[in-house]
């Protein structure tokens, strides 16, 4: 057992099942929660300590251990020890940069996706593991905040109707999954917003720092592809997995997850065309003010020339020319240059130039 890195190189040499934890910050101290539930009731623990999660299991309920928070590698270990989990899955757990995937160990299949939530700072984006055993679902992540409280809220409620409290681990590992996706929709919905008013900033006033806000929203686009991608070829396996494990309707459900993810590709798709369209709508639009001025400059130094050449003729200093003794001659030359000015700006306008 290793101390908790950040990079993968951390790794470099150690065997294989080796716990290092892998992660762009420092993990925080795991903290447990612990749901036991069947259809007559349910029975809770926030905060539940490293034995109660390793207890033995009740028979008659299914057991959800949550585990948030990978600072404290023991207790990974106890957990996986407990539960007869492979420590090559282990090591992916503590492993915060894997690409969603599934694996199918028969005593238990693992899943991990990416989680998504909105902060002040932008989209944060954590890494979310999955097991689904008999009679139990491990989750583990990186902090408590996660968007798996309507999943709470429900095995809190009673009722006949509660198809999570009715139905097994397998249909909450599905709900879980459902929670995940359907926080990718929030996401999607604030991603839309930004690309609106990029796009209105983009025809409006387009500066550089709308090119950076561009590059920003291509670099986000990239993150979310890769936490999303993945997880369609995810849930299509888990729907056709043959185990025991996964039972009664879970597959149709499974089924209906797969939709939205194949919705929210579409979507991405769409979104990373109309970011691509958005460099060369600003690159055009630099190239079309650049011109602009250009024009403006130019016209205006076509205007001056006959009026340099004017000037620049009766600047001559030569004794005999006879406008130099007329009495209104001055006057007469400003009034000529005036007029060939007018004639040109007439003419350029009627061509369409300005």
């Amino acid at each position: 057992m290793s101390e908790p890195a950040s990079s993968p190189s951390a790794k470099a040499g150690l065997p294989p099942g080796s716990l290092v934890h892998i992660g762009s910050k420092t993990p925080h101290t795991a903290a447990f929660t612990l749901f036991q539930y069947n259809e007559q009731g349910v029975a809770e623990r926030r905060g539940a300590t490293l034995d109660e999660v390793t207890a033995p299991l009740p028979e008659d309920a299914v057991t959800w251990i949550g585990c948030a928070g990978f600072g404290d590698i023991r207790a990974i270990e106890a957990i996986g020890a407990r539960f007869s989990i492979h420590p090559l899955t282990l090591e992916d757990i503590l492993n915060t940069q894997q690409r969603p995937k599934i694996e199918n160990f028969y005593r238990y299949i693992y899943v991990v996706l990416k989680m998504l939530s909105v902060e002040d700072e932008g989209i944060h984006i954590e890494q979310v593991s999955i097991i689904l055993g008999d009679r139990y679902v491990l989750t583990f992540q990186e902090h408590e905040d996660d968007v798996f409280d309507p999943v709470r809220a429900r095995l809190r409620a009673g009722g006949g109707g509660n198809r999570l409290r009715r139905e097994g681990a397998s249909y909450l590992a599905y709900s879980l999954l459902d929670a995940v996706v359907d926080g990718y929709y929030a996401i999607f919905e604030a991603f839309g917003e930004d690309i609106e008013e990029l796009e209105d900033e983009l025809l409006e006033r387009a500066s550089p720092q709308t090119l950076q806000k561009i590059h920003e929203k291509k670099r986000l686009l990239i993150q979310l592809r890769r936490s999303i991608w993945p997880l369609r070829e995810v849930v299509g396996a888990f729907e056709r997995v043959e185990s025991p494990l996964v039972t009664g309707i879970t597959p149709v459900y499974l089924r209906d997850v797969y939709d939205h993810i194949v919705d929210l590709v579409d979507t991405l798709e769409t979104y990373r065309d109309m970011v691509g369209g958005m460099i060369d709508v600003y690159l055009s639009a630099v190239s079309n003010r650049m011109n602009e001025v250009m024009k403006v400059l130019t016209i205006i130094a076509t205007i001056f020339i006959p009026l340099t050449f004017i000037t620049g003729l009766y600047g001559m200093n030569f004794a005999r020319m006879p406008e130099l003794s007329y009495p209104y001659g001055y006057p007469a030359v400003l009034v000529f240059m005036l007029v060939v000015g007018l004639i040109e700006v007439w003419y350029f306008r009627n061509r369409g130039w300005l």
